[in-house]
């Protein structure tokens, strides 16, 4: 189970080491910093297949993305005493990200590529490098629990006999943890790919007159629901067969007192139809409301007969009705039975909902800086950086 995510100098999330528990909720006012904590964690994710380049310069490269203030924030910049202004740098320019679990904890730092020799001509200057990263076992950095360390080119990895310097060089786009994975001499690296790549994202789910969701799609058994939702006939016929016995039906009735779901099967395509009291005949997915639809992409990703490990709900209230928030959060109750959860939302009702079983982070801003309610800088998890 992870701990904690850590970041530092990401957008308003100058340095954050966030505490994690089964289920945490993450909340705040818009403009908190609530997406940005998102955005982190689908950057560490994207680590595993080398995506978080890429990643970065759809967001607009590194430059676009770092925090934008000075490096330090005096009490005086925070008490309104003196304007904000720059500070003497003492660190490099960097981008950190890393998290914390109770078997091993991972760690990445980003920077600015070195410019190369006018003899070398690139049009990828702008990408950034991977200067440092870090495995390890126990909850934060430490020489003891250290296992496996990336600087620059150089990787090392601790072996039964101590450390073991690897010939080959590590691109600055790579990471050690997708190019150097191994089940015989890097096996701790393989552990952390596998735990980065069983991460599971569900973010704002198209629910328009066009949306995948409400298309019929070819039928096949489907575990895990797809991003867009397209198969989500498929998957909800396969919780009906695959899943605990009534599971789907109550929570349907839970939401819709009294409605039925079928799924159709129209050679070999499947279609949803929902029937409900008073009508006479069955509602399609092109005709419900973009709640209802949007309800039951929640429906199959939460009672999904393939649970990930650590999945990230963005706003799962988004175009629901209010009276459908016990039914969402009896949902996402029951999914930390297999799962460990971590929601982002600003519905003050769906979070009270939650709230008695869950760790509730309330994000604000303060001199541009996201901080954590009620969450002092010596109460964060401890945490260290590895060095470059």
């Amino acid at each position: 189970m992870l701990t904690a995510v850590a970041v530092e100098g990401y957008r308003s999330l100058r340095s954050l080491v966030l505490p994690l528990e089964r289920l945490t909720v993450v909340t705040g006012a818009n403009g908190s910093g609530k997406s940005n904590l998102y955005r982190v964690l689908r950057l560490l994710a994207a680590v595993a297949g080398d995506g978080a380049v890429a990643a970065l310069a759809a967001e607009g490269g590194l430059p676009s993305t770092l925090w934008a203030g000075p490096e330090s924030i005096s009490g005086g910049m925070r008490r309104g005493e003196v304007p904000v202004q720059g500070t003497m740098r003492r660190g490099p320019i960097a981008l950190r990200l890393g998290f914390a679990s109770d078997g091993l904890g991972y760690a990445l730092d980003l920077g600015l590529p070195v410019p190369p020799p006018p003899s070398i001509p690139t049009m990828f200057g702008r990408d950034p490098e991977i200067k440092a990263e870090a495995v390890w076992h126990g909850p934060y950095l430490r020489p003891a629990g250290l296992l496996a360390e990336r600087r620059g080119p150089s990787l090392r990895v601790r072996g039964d006999d101590g450390w073991v310097r690897h010939d080959y060089r590590l691109p600055p786009w790579a990471s050690m943890v997708s190019e150097a994975a191994d089940p015989r001499t890097a096996p701790e690296l393989l552990a952390v790919r596998d735990e980065l790549r069983s991460w599971r994202f569900f973010d704002h789910v198209r629910a328009d007159a066009d949306a995948p969701a409400r298309r019929a799609a070819v039928g096949t058994r489907t575990p895990v629901l797809a991003g867009d939702g397209a198969d989500l006939a498929a998957a909800l016929q396969t919780i009906r067969e695959s899943g605990p016995e009534g599971r789907l039906d109550a929570a349907i009735d839970r939401a819709f007192p009294g409605s039925r779901l079928r799924v159709e099967d129209q050679d070999g395509r499947f279609a949803l139809q929902l029937s409900q009291p008073g009508l006479l005949r069955s509602l399609g997915a092109a005709e419900l409301s973009d709640g209802t639809l949007r309800f039951l992409v929640w429906v199959a990703a939460l009672l999904s007969t393939r649970p990930a490990p650590f999945l990230v709900l963005n706003e799962p209230e988004t175009s629901l009705h209010p009276s459908l928030f016990p039914a969402l959060a009896d949902l996402i109750l029951d999914a930390t039975a297999d799962s460990e959860l971590l929601v982002v939302s600003h519905s003050e009702p769906l979070v009270a909902l939650l709230r008695d079983a869950a760790l509730v982070h309330t994000l604000r801003k303060d001199t541009g800086e996201t901080q954590v309610e009620g969450l002092l800088p010596l109460e964060q998890p401890p945490w260290h950086w590895p060095s470059r």
